[in-house]
Order: structure tokens, then sequence, then C-alpha cells
């Protein structure tokens, strides 16, 4: 209608690909009341697609978008073309901001905006349709909007429109969670985009332990000042953050062009400057902010870094963060597209062809790789902490849910069948990490309502601490520093937030800090070792902080940021308040724990009374009589460290440990393995009463060794021992002759003249094993090995006999030994 402003767009839209697919995108709408749209930047599907959708319903249209620059952009952009302001029929809502009115018909908001709405009230009263931007990107804040809105659109709200919008594949998945919507696949219509390869030189590193090299930005400067004197237009530079966008900005100083940062953290007039074209040409270096959803006019180069920020989290030692990545080949090229909107452009990449093709297809969805304490906290508020119900485009891993739920559990947040409680509701509330909103919550009672909201706000904002030193970083933003307008605009929202009021002590900023940190980190409390210059922290994580911080030294720190390279003995700690013993054990006092420890060192048993915060040990005490399972522990541990020949073994109980190691391997069980891994898994079986009374090796040598083996005799089985296995064997001369049982078959050495008579070797355990004969000589030296005696006295014997009876004259050499007597000396005359 004439005064219907997204009608008057919709009548004569601007030229942008995706004009030619509304038509599709509303018949699919009507007909299944969902939609994906694939269509790659620059298409302008975040410009026309929700006035398309708006046309077709009378409610509110919200729009997500990943991050708040691009929700302002959009929104903005918008506005312009409907001929209005932001706020009339085009608004939106970021954290802590929101221009929207009663006439408000499209809205922009965050993803998190939303999934604090749908937590709130799942209906989502006055709206009529979502439309969720950038879905391609797998944030996990959007893989969880999608899942709940399936769940809504199944359970609350059938007539709940719902389009995704993606830039790059996985179309195909995304419409099946929503029940097989219709796909419309928007081609664009990018100019040709020249690739220019930029490696790095000879002998230069992209990254060391400290991070991205000066050299290194030093060649993303060069390719940037290359693409500006053989290219026309703006250049847009891909940086992977904010320190490297300012190194890099600062580098190209003195070029013939307008430098432009820009990412998150800059005031939002700063921001605009950077999407605004000027009177010059502009080199926009930017963080991945650029890559998808804004538009930055007039840039005809692009100057990849190939580096992004993703996160990654080190579940066993309870360190998360942002870490730098190299980009997947969809990143790559979604970035060069950027020089291809307005005409033929080009992108220079810093790595080589090669390289290029080694590169992952598309990046690892958030929910693979990041924290999933928050996640766990929204699901469990849901009512769905099993995340298995939920329509995700990929499952959580199983040991990042269990540390989340361990986190939560120890917030107070999820019972023990992870449902969420009223402690946990009113953390969700907040809107910030858990850890935070704890810290929030309970900083609030101890160090006041206002510097909790400070410190907090510092932390959620990632305010940069010169020399990790957070007290600084706090210090300077109340006098106005760069990340001040944030800081203090964090700072009145979770001020807001918070019920009533906390009075607070007298703590000084130092320790206020501190306790507010370690509130929220409690697992990164650090202590000086002794005699040192490194911390040790409770999750038994050892940290160091930067050479020169103010920080150095001081006993106990608590530790807000901190990251460990792979290979690096010790986690370097980027942000950090001092903080004091007392405090330490009021903000970690789940951590707190009195133990037993006993344990073998130097050849005996040390006994130890331990009180420690994690893994920070406080006191130790000599314990003079410890509980005889914790002495059979460490006996165990010392036998591991000497081997069982620690223990006094007897010829008898060396005969005994044979004998049943062989009916072990003839029978089986009952009979027991009396290997030395089994020995020393069952030593508390055996050894029994014995180990008690052990506190070092000259206790382990007074052991009986043979009555503890007998403790493993099966009963009754035990009884037939003799029979099955017997120490000894009456041969026919009438001697009883020892067996070995040593070998993988039992051994009978007895000299040849006394088993004259025998026409066969008995058999051993039950029939199944021969006994192996080693005839001797009467000299006792071996003269035939048999297992078949009856075989030997036909076959083996007459050779024997004619090799010996000359040199043993005296000895009996019958003819026939199976019929001759047996004798045990020399024959008779």
């Amino acid at each position: 209608m004439p005064g219907d402003p997204i009608q008057r767009l919709l009548a004569e839209p601007p030229s942008l690909p995706v004009r030619d697919g509304l038509g599709d995108i509303v018949a699919g709408l009507r007909a299944a009341g969902t939609a994906v749209v694939q269509a790659p930047p620059g298409t302008g599907k975040t410009t026309l697609v929700p006035p398309a959708v708006a046309a077709l319903v009378d409610g509110t249209v919200v729009v997500t978008q990943p991050r708040r620059i691009a929700v302002r952009a959009a929104a903005r952009r918008l506005a312009q073309l409907l001929g209005e302001p932001v706020g009339e029929t085009v608004g939106y809502s970021v954290r802590g901001e929101r221009r929207a009115g009663a006439r408000t018909r499209i809205e922009f908001v965050t993803t998190g905006v939303l999934l604090r709405r749908l937590q709130g009230d799942a209906d989502l009263p006055g709206v009529s349709a979502v439309v969720l931007d950038e879905v391609h990107e797998r944030q996990l804040d959007s893989d969880l909007t999608l899942a709940l809105l399936v769940e809504v659109r199944a359970t609350l709200r059938p007539d709940l429109i719902v389009v995704a919008m993606s830039a790059t594949v996985e179309a195909e998945r995304t419409a099946s969670l929503l029940g097989g919507a219709p796909v419309v696949d928007v081609p664009g219509s990018l100019h040709p985009v020249a690739e220019v390869w930029c490696p790095l030189p000879s002998g230069v590193r992209r990254a060391d332990d400290r991070g991205l090299t000066p050299q290194f930005l030093d060649h993303v400067a060069a390719c940037v000042r290359r693409a500006l004197a053989e290219q026309p237009g703006d250049v847009l530079a891909f940086l992977p953050g904010v320190a490297e966008v300012g190194g890099v900005a600062a580098r190209l100083s003195g070029v013939d062009a307008d430098v432009r940062p820009l990412h998150g953290r800059l005031a939002h007039r700063d921001q605009d400057l950077a999407l605004t074209p000027g009177d010059r040409r502009r080199v926009v270096v930017s963080t991945a902010v650029a890559e998808s959803s804004l538009t930055v006019p007039g840039v005809r180069a692009v100057v990849d870094a190939g580096l992004s920020r993703a996160p990654r989290t080190d579940h066993r030692r309870g360190l998360a963060g942002l870490v730098t990545v190299g980009v997947s080949r969809a990143a790559a090229e979604q970035r060069a597209g950027r020089a291809g909107r307005e005409g033929p452009g080009a992108v220079y990449r810093c790595w080589s062809e090669a390289e290029h093709a080694h590169l992952p297809a598309h990046p690892e969805p958030e929910i693979a790789t990041a924290d999933l304490t928050s996640f766990a906290l929204e699901i469990a508020t849901w009512g769905s902490p099993d995340p298995s119900g939920l329509a995700l485009m990929d499952q959580p891993p199983a040991a990042a849910m269990a540390a989340a739920r361990t986190t939560l559990s120890g917030l107070g947040a999820v019972d023990d069948n992870g449902s969420v409680t009223e402690r946990g509701r009113e953390i969700a509330r907040i809107g910030a990490d858990p850890r935070l909103a704890r810290a929030l919550l309970d900083g609030a009672e101890a160090v006041g309502v206002r510097r909790a909201a400070e410190v907090v706000a510092l932390l959620s904002e990632d305010v940069r601490a010169p020399g990790a030193d957070l007290v600084a970083a706090l210090r300077a933003v109340r006098r106005g520093g760069p990340d001040s307008a944030a800081w203090a605009a964090a700072t009145q929202r979770f001020e807001a937030t918070l019920r009533g009021s906390g009075a607070g002590t007298g703590l000084s900023d130092d320790v206020a800090v501190g306790l507010v940190v370690a509130l929220a980190h409690p697992g990164r409390i650090a202590r000086l070792r002794p005699g040192g210059t490194a911390y040790l922290m409770t999750s038994g994580t050892g940290a160091v902080v930067p050479a020169g911080s103010g920080l150095a030294g001081l006993p106990w720190l608590a530790v807000a940021d901190a990251d460990r390279r792979p290979g690096a003995r010790d986690a370097t700690v980027r942000s950090a308040a001092p903080l004091s013993e007392d405090l330490a054990l009021e903000a970690a006092s789940a951590w707190w724990q009195e133990a037993d420890q006993v344990e073998w060192s130097d050849g005996r048993v040390v006994a130890r009374r331990t009180v420690s915060l994690g893994a920070i040990e406080l006191s130790s005490t000599t314990i003079p009589d410890p509980a005889p399972a914790l002495v059979a522990t460490a006996v165990r541990e010392g036998l591991r460290q000497e081997g069982l020949a620690a223990l006094p073994w007897s010829e008898a109980a060396t005969a005994l440990r044979e004998r049943l190691a062989f009916l072990h391997r003839a029978l089986g069980e009952p009979w027991p393995d009396v290997s030395d891994n089994a020995l020393l898994a069952g030593v508390e079986t055996w050894l029994g009463p014995e180990l008690a009374r052990v506190r070092g090796t000259r206790d382990l040598r007074r052991v009986d060794v043979l009555v503890a083996l007998r403790r493993l005799l099966p009963w009754p089985e035990a009884g037939r021992l003799d029979e099955l296995a017997p120490e000894r064997v009456q041969v026919p001369s009438g001697s009883h002759v020892r067996i070995d049982y040593a070998g993988d078959q039992p051994v009978l050495a007895v000299r040849l003249q006394e088993v004259f008579g025998w026409a066969a070797a008995p058999r051993l355990a039950d029939g199944r094993v021969p006994l192996l004969l080693h005839l001797l000589s009467p000299a006792r030296r071996p003269a035939a090995v048999t297992a078949d005696l009856a075989s030997f006295w036909t076959n083996g014997y007459p050779q024997v006999r004619a090799e010996l009876r000359g040199r043993y004259p005296k000895h009996a050499w019958p003819d026939d030994p199976t019929t001759a007597p047996p004798t045990r000396g020399v024959r008779r005359s």
C-alpha cells in the first residue's frame, strides 16, 4: 500500500541478486512456514529477505546476526532504504542497547538477545517470524537458537515462520532440522576476483611462542601496500584479532589512504567511520567481523592474513579461550568475495597455493571446540539437560559436556540430575558466562554492587590488561581509556541486574578485584611456588606471569585468563589480580580439602596429613598410624617401583608360585594368575595383614611370602594341589625326585637307570600335561630329553647305551630297559 514503506521497497527493490529469488522464498513460506535461503555474500539476502517476510505477517520479524556490529549495520542499511531513521519500521536490540518501538516491524538482534527472549517466554509474543542469518558460521548460540525454534514450532507456535539463511553449504541439513523446509538457492553475481599468492619470505615465521611474529605483520602490511599500488578502490585486510589489527594499522602509517581499524571493541562512531566511504581511498583493517553480514562499500582488493580466532578449551587444565587458527577454504573464499561485489577485484593471500590446498574445507562448529558451560546452563534452563533430545546440527562432545556439568554443579546451578536449580536460574538471568554471573552475585556482597559490576564488566568485555595486571586495567578504564565506553555500558547493565544491594567491605581495589576474579575462576587461583618465579594453580596447572609484570613475585594471584601453548611446561598469565590466602580460601571453599596421603618414597612408606586448596598444598603433618588401606596402596606402588624381587622369595615360596602358575596355564580358573602384573594388582589380597606393618624395604624383607601366597589357593580345589601338580614324583628306583615347574612344561630331571621299568612318564593336571623327562647320565649330565618314554626305549635308548656304557661300565645298561630292575647307583655283583 502507498503508505507502507516495506511495500514501497518491495515494489521497487534495489538491484541485488536475491531480488529474483524473493518470489520462491515467499512461496515456500506460504506452503511450509519455513525456508532455507542459500546465497553467497553480497547477494542482499540480509537486506531484502526480512522485508519480504514482513509483508507476509502482521507481527514483528526478528532477524538474528552473530555480532553486535552487524546488527547495527544491517538495521541502519535497511532503515536508509526505507527512508526512515533507525527505531521506526526497522530497529535493533543488542546487549545493553535497544532502538525499537511500537511501530517497529523488523528488529535486528544478536543471537544471544533472542536466546534470552526465548528463555523468558518461549511463545515469543508479538513475534510472527524469525530470520536466522549467517547460520553457516556454526556459532554455538546460533546452533542452539535454531534447535529451540524447532521445538517451539513443534509444541507452542506452529504458526511461527522460521527462515534460515546461509552463505555456504549445509543447506540441506538445516532444511532437514526444520522438518523438510524448502531450499531456495540464490546464485550470486560477484565479479571475477583474481588470486594473488603472497607466501612468506624465506626465513620468516608466521608465529612463535609469543604469538604472531612482528615479521609476519610486516609481511601483511607489505601486501596491503602492494594491493594499494596494483589495484583500484579500497583495500580490506583481514587479521585474526584486535592486537594484530592495531599492529598492521600502525605499520601502514604514511600510506596515501585513510587507515580505518574495524572490530567489535570500537566505539559506534569509529565502526561507522570504517564502513562509510570518504573522500580518499581507504584501507579497512578488520577482524572476522567483516567476513560476512557487513557490507564494506568501495572494496576492490582484499588482503587475507589467513588466520582467525576460534574457541578452544583444555578441559583437563580448565583453560578456555580464543586461539589463533588457520582459516578454512570456505572462509577464505568468503573473504575473497568481498573484493568482487562492485567490480572485478583481487585477493592477496598471505600464504602459498600449495598451503591453500591443505586448508580444511570448512570451519569446525563451535559446539565441537568451545567451552560448553553456558550452553549446558541454557539447555538445563530450557528443561532439556540432555542435548540428544534437541534438533542440533551436531551433538556436543561427551567430555566437554561432562566438564560443563561439573562446573555448573560446583556453582550450584544444576542438581545431580543436571536439572537447573533456583540458583541456576538466577545465574542464567544475568546473561553472562555462568562463572562471571556467580562472581557478580557473590562478589556484590563482598566488595559492593558497583565494584563487583565493574570487575565482571572488565572480564566480560575482555579488556586488555597491561602487564597482565587487571587492577591497572580497571584504573585505566575508570580514567576513560580506549575500552572505557564498552566497559561502562557493561558495568551499568550488570549493576542493573542485581537485586537488592551489597554494602561490601573495606577491601582495597587490589584484593577486591582479585576476590571477584577468584569467585569467577576458583580453579585458577595461583600461589607462588617455593623458591621460584612460577605459580601453581588450584587446578594443578603451572603458570608464569609475563616478563616485567608488576605481579611477579606476589604470593597469591587470581588468574582471569591464561593460555598454554603446545609443548610449553607452564601456561602464560594474560590477566590476573593480587589475592590473599584468606580470600583465596573464601572464594574457593569447595576446593579446600584435608586428606591423608600415604606414599612410597625413597624406599619407604611416608604418611602425611595434608591440607590443600586444590593442587596447592597449604600444610602437611606426619601421620603415625595411617589407615591400612592407604598403606597397602603405597606398598603396591613401592613394589611397582622396586619390583617383586624386593620380597624375600624363599625356595619354597618360589616353588609354590611356579606350581600355581603351571595349574593356571593348564587348567585356568579357579587356579590364580600369579604373574607379576596380577600379583601387583591384587597385592592387598595375598599380602594381607603383612602390608600394614611395612614401612620400608627392610620390612618387606620380613614378609613371609610362602604364607602370603597360600592365601591365593582356591578352596576346595586346593586339596588337590599335590595330586594335580605334585612337588615330587616317585620314580621306579624308589627315589622322590623334585619336579621343576619353572618352564612352560614341568620337567623331571632323573638318572636314566632310576626309571628302568617305566613304560611311560606320569601326566599332570588330570592327565592333560605329560612330564618332560630329562634323562641324566651317571654323572648327572643330560643324556636325552623326552616326553614319550615308550618311544625313547625303542628308538633313542640303543644309541645312548652304545655311547655311555663304555664310559660308565659299572652301571647297568641292559638290553631291555623296560624289564630291567631300576638302580640308584652302580650295578651290584
